[in-house]
């Protein structure tokens, strides 16, 4: 299902979180599970990964993870400041030590000049510390999209349980 490149990044980052004690959550909109997928392809990952979040709409965002209705109005579902309160809502929630957490724009439609197809938000969340960044992920369709915005947050986990 996934392929040895983001098989290793995930070992990676099950092994950056083992060295440090850590246990993760995942909180997912646009890849609608894939990261804890790739995570929970290893096996023994069941001592790293908490849980997971599939929140994919806004109800669902507030609801699962405590965004707040008033940061989604003013913000959109698809933002840093979105994001950055899901992965906050992730750690807080499932009581882990760092989450991650993706919003964005996979389409093919739903894109628009401010937010095009391939604009992902990606969020990480410790329980000291927190940040988020936007930005265009490449791919011709929506599978590479999703993908590599999997890969990207796969990326953020290991760095941060590596302590940057």
């Amino acid at each position: 299902m996934f392929d040895p490149e983001i098989l290793a990044l995930a070992d990676a980052v099950l092994a950056a979180c083992r060295t440090r004690g850590w246990r993760l959550a995942t909180a997912e909109s646009c890849t609608g599970g894939l990261v804890a997928a790739a995570l929970t392809a290893i096996a023994g990952s069941s001592d790293v990964v908490e849980r997971s979040f599939v929140a994919y709409s806004n109800e669902a965002k507030m609801e699962l993870l405590g965004v707040s209705p008033d940061t989604i109005a003013a913000h959109g579902a698809i933002s840093a400041e979105t994001v950055l309160a899901m992965a906050k809502g992730a750690v807080e929630r499932a009581r882990v030590d760092v989450a991650v957490s993706i919003t964005g724009v996979a389409g093919p439609g739903g894109g628009t000049p401010q937010k095009p197809v391939g604009f992902v938000c990606f969020g990480i969340a410790t329980r000291t510390a927190a940040h988020s960044e936007c930005q265009h992920v490449p791919g011709a369709d929506r599978n590479e999209i999703r993908h590599a915005a999997m890969r990207y947050a796969l990326h953020l986990l290991v760095t941060e349980a590596r302590g940057r």
